[in-house]
C-alpha cells in the first residue's frame, strides 16, 4: 500500500494497492459501522470506479484520522467518481502499516512514521488565513495590542494564545496563519512586553531637568521622581495580566475560550483556568514555567514583604536605577538576544529572524527598560502553580501538556511532574524541540492541538491525536513526518495518555455501533 500525494491545508489522499493480495478476501473482513463516519478511498488499478470501505481502529486495520472540525464528506457525494477523487478536507488519514507494503497481513503492523499536514504556504496562496493587529484600550493610557484571524468562522471555537517572556503575540503568526482556517484566533501581548508597552511616560520629573538615559543619548520612560495619577497603582505582575487577560476575553472575545501558552504564557493561562473556570473550555501548557516572580505576595506573606520595599510600581527607586540600567544593557544587547534564542531553539536550522527583530525592536521602545524591572521585581502571584493544576482538576477544567523534550529551562521533569498532579491530561514530549515548540515545530503543535480540541468539542468520540489501543502509563512513541520548505522532516513525539481516557473513548465507540 502506498500513499502517493498529500497536500496540507486542503489535504488528498490517494492510496495505491498495486501489489496487494487477495485484497477482496481482506476486505470483506472490514467492519461496516452505523451512524456518521469518515471513510477513505481505495483504488484499484483496472476499476473502473472507486470502491469504498469504512475502517474502524479497533480492528486489524486501524485509520488514524485528523479531521478539520464540523466537515464530513459522505459516501455519498462520490458513488460515481473515479480513481482520481480525493477527498477534499484538510485531514490526515494514515493507515496503519508501512508505507510502500506489498501486501495486507492479518495482524498488526505498527506504523514507524505518522504523516502530518504541512503549514499552508502563503508565498503560492495556499490558504493561509489573514492576521488583523488591532489594540484595544483596557484601562486609561493601557493599551493593549493583539492580532487576530479566523475571524469568519463564527461557529468554531475560540482560541486564546499567551506569550512568553520577552516577546509578543508575534511569537505565534505560525499559529494564527494555520490554525485561523478553521478556528477563531487570538493572540495577546501582556502590558509591559511586545507592542503593550506604556503609550507615555508613567513617571515625572519633580525637577526642572531633563529625564535621564540609559546611554547618555536616548531619553527613557520611567525613572523620572513621582509616578503620574494613572500609573500609582501600575506593576506588571501576573495578577495583573490575569485580569487583562479576564477583561480582554470578556469585551473582546465575549466567550469562553481555549487558552493556549508558552512559558511564562502557560502560567498565567493556567492562573486565570483556576480563577475564572467559567470562561474557560480547556488550557493547553507549551513548556509553562513551574512558578514566577521573586518576590513574596503581599496578600499571602504580608510581613515577609515588608522586607521589600519596593514591588515593579513606577517610579523606579533611586538606589536601584543604576543596577537596573546596567542590567538591561546587558540583556537588551542585541549579542545577549541571539545567544538566548541559540539556548531555547534545539533545531538551530529554524529561522528566528523575525523573531529576533521583533525582540530587538522592542528593546528600543523608551518604555522596556522600566517596564523591564516592573516585571522583575513584580511580586508573586496570590496562587502558585501547584495551587492553580489543583483548582483546575476540582473544577475539571481539561488541561493539555506539550512539552519541548530539549528545553534547557523547562525540562521535561517539570511536565511530567505536572503529568503526575493532573493524571487525565495527555502529556505530548516533542524531540527535537526546545523552549517554544510552537515555533520550532509548529506542524506538530498545529496538529496536537487540532485534535485535542477536536476530542473535547465532540465529548471525546474524536481520538486524541496519536491515543490507540497500546497506550498505557509507559506512553506510546511515534515519529511525525511532515514537509517543510520541500524537504521531509521528522520530529519524534511521546505520548501519556490515561487508561481512563483510553477506556472513555472505547466506551463511546462501542455504543456507537447500536446506535
Amino acid at each position: 500500500m502506498e500513499i502517493i500525494s498529500c497536500h496540507a491545508a486542503r489535504c488528498c489522499y490517494v492510496l495505491d494497492f498495486r501489489g496487494v493480495n487477495h485484497l477482496s478476501t481482506r476486505r470483506s473482513k472490514l467492519p461496516i459501522l452505523r451512524g456518521e463516519r469518515f471513510f477513505y478511498i481505495l483504488s484499484e488499478p483496472g476499476s473502473a470506479s472507486s470502491r469504498y470501505s469504512r475502517v474502524d481502529s479497533l480492528r486489524s486495520m486501524r485509520l488514524h484520522q485528523h479531521r478539520r472540525s464540523g466537515r464530513v464528506y459522505s459516501r455519498d457525494k462520490y458513488e460515481h467518481a473515479g480513481s482520481s477523487v480525493v477527498a477534499e478536507t484538510s485531514n490526515s488519514y494514515i493507515l496503519d502499516g508501512e508505507e510502500g507494503g506489498s501486501s495486507v497481513s492479518d495482524g498488526v503492523r505498527s506504523i514507524p512514521k505518522v504523516s502530518i499536514p504541512s503549514l499552508p504556504d502563503g508565498g503560492n496562496g495556499d490558504g493561509v488565513d489573514f492576521i488583523s493587529s488591532r489594540f484595544w484600550e483596557w484601562k486609561l493610557k493601557l493599551i493593549v495590542h493583539y492580532d487576530t484571524s479566523g475571524s469568519e468562522n463564527t461557529d468554531s471555537p475560540p482560541v486564546l494564545f499567551l506569550p512568553g517572556f520577552g516577546v509578543g503575540s508575534f511569537h505565534y503568526e505560525k499559529q494564527l496563519k494555520d490554525l485561523g482556517r478553521d478556528y477563531k484566533v487570538w493572540a495577546l501581548d501582556f502590558l509591559g512586553q511586545g507592542m503593550s508597552l506604556p503609550v507615555e511616560d508613567p513617571t515625572l520629573q519633580s525637577q526642572d531637568r531633563e529625564k535621564g538615559s540609559l546611554d547618555g543619548e536616548t531619553s527613557v520612560w520611567g525613572f523620572g521622581d513621582e509616578s503620574k495619577t494613572w500609573a500609582e497603582e501600575l506593576v506588571f505582575s501576573v495578577d495583573l495580566w490575569r485580569d487583562q487577560v479576564r477583561c480582554f476575553i470578556q469585551e473582546v472575545i465575549k466567550e469562553p475560550v481555549y487558552l493556549v501558552g508558552n512559558s511564562l504564557g502557560g502560567f498565567v493561562a493556567l492562573y486565570f483556568a483556576a480563577c475564572h473556570p467559567e470562561w474557560v473550555k480547556g488550557v493547553t501548557l507549551l513548556n509553562a514555567t513551574p512558578f514566577w516572580g521573586f518576590l513574596p505576595n503581599r496578600e499571602r506573606s504580608p510581613r515577609l514583604s515588608r522586607l521589600f520595599p519596593w514591588a515593579g510600581t513606577f517610579p523606579l527607586p533611586s538606589s536601584l536605577k543604576k543596577f537596573i540600567e546596567i542590567l538591561w544593557q546587558k540583556i537588551s544587547d542585541p549579542r545577549s538576544v541571539t545567544e538566548i534564542l541559540k539556548q531555547v531553539y534545539a533545531d538551530h536550522t529554524t529561522d528566528v529572524d523575525e523573531v529576533y527583530s521583533r525582540i530587538v525592536e522592542t528593546t528600543r521602545h523608551p518604555a522596556a527598560a522600566a517596564s523591564f524591572a516592573s516585571i522583575i521585581f513584580a511580586p508573586q502571584g496570590r496562587l502558585t502553580f501547584e495551587e492553580n493544576l489543583d483548582r483546575c482538576r476540582m473544577n475539571k477544567t481539561p488541561i493539555c501538556l506539550m512539552y519541548g523534550k530539549d528545553d534547557p529551562w523547562v525540562r521535561p521533569v517539570w511536565g511530567l511532574q505536572v503529568k503526575r498532579r493532573v493524571p487525565d491530561a495527555p502529556y505530548y514530549e516533542i524531540s527535537p524541540a526546545g523552549h517554544c515548540p510552537h515555533d520550532e515545530v509548529p506542524e506538530v503543535v498545529n496538529f496536537l492541538l487540532r485534535g485535542w480540541i477536536r476530542n473535547l468539542e465532540s465529548d471525546g468520540s474524536a481520538m486524541l491525536p496519536l491515543l490507540d489501543g497500546e497506550s498505557s502509563e509507559h506512553g506510546v512513541c511515534k515519529d511525525l513526518e511532515f514537509t517543510r520548505e520541500g524537504s521531509r522532516r521528522s520530529v519524534q513525539v511521546q505520548f501519556y495518555g490515561s487508561k481512563l481516557s483510553v477506556w472513555n473513548w472505547l466506551n463511546y465507540q462501542l455504543k456507537a455501533l447500536f446506535i
